[in-house]
């Protein structure tokens, strides 16, 4: 009666034992999964850029023009149609357009699997100061599109349509190579036409950049150098998420096999649970162990 009293207390720590070993030795394994998320997409628009320095008075003032016209990062839109600036010692003070259009849209959007920014612009006409009454430059149709989808290749794309017009000159734009403009007495303009770049995951897209130096009849009154981008679009594609991700199960011998590839053994002639499963080996001996000798000892 009292043998049995006393086996049974060490049947159970011996069980007990067991089912804590194996059950612990998982629980260590799965502490080490990580699962890392993929970076989201990115995507820019811009319709106008300037970066002008304008001088006045026999370059005895600089005044910068640094201004932007519905520059957007995603997710958003913008088709705000005209840009005005103000610059002491110009108009008299009063502000001057920029930028006017019938159409001046930009948007950036970005989901999961896709980025893309997009810019539309339509008879558009570019001003600086110097020329109130001359347009920098005036254009039908103006698009730019950079679309960035998650495993695929980036495209970019740009477009310059219908009339072009540069200090009053009508133009033709080819994408071979830089067009230039000059007009005696008022300056000169060279113009890059639809610049694009793609990588394995960004793509970018300029319809205008024009390089810019007018001084009207040389007087020295405004001069203006500098550059002005119209219509700019940029995408960065989401990364695709990782195969086989680990989240997916919920088998925890499927979690361990996973942990104990092919190259962590390569590695290191062992898988990265092997110190756990060791320990939780040990465990097991010592309980049994322990719980026969003390069913022994009290038989005896």
């Amino acid at each position: 009666m009292n043998s049995n009293d006393f086996r049974m207390p060490a049947r159970r720590l011996a069980a007990l034992a067991t089912v804590t070993a194996l059950t612990a030795v998982p629980a260590v394994l799965g502490a080490g999964a990580a699962h890392a998320t993929g970076d989201h997409g990115r995507a820019t628009a811009v319709v106008l850029r300037t970066g002008l320095d304008v001088s006045l008075l026999n370059k005895t003032v600089d005044v910068p023009l640094a201004v932007s016209l519905n520059e957007v990062q995603a997710p958003q839109s913008a088709d705000r149609t005209a840009l005005s600036a103000r610059l002491d010692g110009v108009a008299g003070g009063r502000p001057f357009t920029v930028l006017g259009a019938d159409v001046a849209s930009a948007k950036a959007t970005v989901t999961a699997r896709r980025a893309e920014g997009s810019v539309r612009l339509a008879h558009a006409r570019l001003h600086v100061p110097g020329l109130p009454l001359l347009s920098l430059i005036e254009a039908d149709t103006v698009t730019a599109d950079a679309t960035c989808e998650a495993g695929k290749a980036p495209v970019a794309a740009a477009n310059v349509l219908g009339a072009v017009t540069v200090l009053g000159k009508r133009v033709t734009l080819t994408a071979g190579g830089p067009t230039e403009v000059k007009v005696p007495g008022v300056g000169e303009v060279r113009l890059d036409l639809s610049r694009r770049s793609t990588t394995t995951r960004t793509a970018a897209a300029t319809a205008l950049e024009l390089k810019v130096s007018v001084n009207p009849l040389k007087l020295n009154v405004a001069d203006v150098e500098g550059t002005v981008t119209l219509a700019r679009a940029t995408c960065e594609s989401p990364a695709p998420a990782p195969a086989g991700d680990p989240a997916q199960s919920h088998d925890p011998v499927a979690d361990v096999k996973a942990q104990g590839s092919r190259a962590d053994l390569a590695e290191t002639g062992g898988s990265s649970a092997t110190p756990y499963i060791a320990g939780g080996a040990l465990a097991l001996v010592l309980a049994g162990g322990g719980a026969v000798t003390v069913a022994r000892r009290r038989k005896g």
